[in-house]
């Protein structure tokens, strides 16, 4: 292996190494979120909103009892809508 090539080789493991930690430090830095379920608007679900849908922006009413929005933790249960407070466990 030439100098040259030796210096190329280090610079990509340093180039690697700082995006690997750059990465992993934005995903430290991001809130943690729970499910909070009964919240989101019709169409604004994150994800699997019960029979019959597959996944985010499925849910057909607001505050659908099975379906459930992303947010941060500890929030959740003090969510007030027209139908309670949100919920972290699916409603009927």
């Amino acid at each position: 292996m030439t100098i040259t090539q030796a210096a190329a080789a280090v610079a990509l493991s340093v180039a690697l190494s700082a995006t690997v930690a750059g990465a992993s430090a934005q995903a430290a830095d991001a809130p943690k979120t729970e499910k909070c379920y009964g919240v989101a608007l019709a169409g604004k679900n994150d994800c699997k909103a019960g029979a019959g849908t597959s996944c985010a922006g499925t849910s057909v009413k607001d505050y659908q009892g099975n379906a459930w929005k992303a947010v941060k933790i500890g929030t959740c249960t003090s969510i007030k809508t027209p139908h309670g407070m949100g919920s972290l466990t699916p409603r009927g």
